[in-house]
């Protein structure tokens, strides 16, 4: 079980194309206190979410969305300043060096490391 307010309200983007992988994490995520933008499937639709939302503060990225990689969203979450993690099934040499400092980790994810590494500054 999670902590009941470990996010504090801060609005969480969350972009995952598989429903069926996402569904737990949003309601843990929301259990620990996160206002949850998302799940959003589609790159296109996460970049319009992330222009039209003010006060994102963190993002769980998915590698892979319906075969488009989320990196372009990635480097604009970088360019930002906003922390955010990888939740794929991909392993560490498949992704570009230049996220070699973000968090990656294996889905189902564990909120409670997800919410260590967004929160950690």
């Amino acid at each position: 079980m999670t902590d009941t307010n470990t996010f504090g309200g801060r609005r969480i983007l969350v972009v995952e194309d598989d429903y069926l992988i996402v569904a737990e994490m949003v309601q843990e995520l929301q259990a620990s206190g996160a206002d949850v933008v998302g799940p959003i499937a589609g790159l296109d639709k996460a970049f319009e979410r992330l222009e039209a939302l003010s006060g994102i503060e963190g993002a769980i990225l998915d590698i892979n969305l319906q075969g488009r990689m989320v990196y372009p969203l990635a480097d604009e979450l970088m360019k930002r300043g906003l922390p955010f993690v990888f939740a794929t099934g991909y392993d560490n040499s498949s992704i570009p060096e230049r996220y070699a400092g973000i968090p990656r980790f294996t889905k189902p994810v564990d909120v409670r490391k997800v919410a260590a590494a967004l929160l950690s500054d």
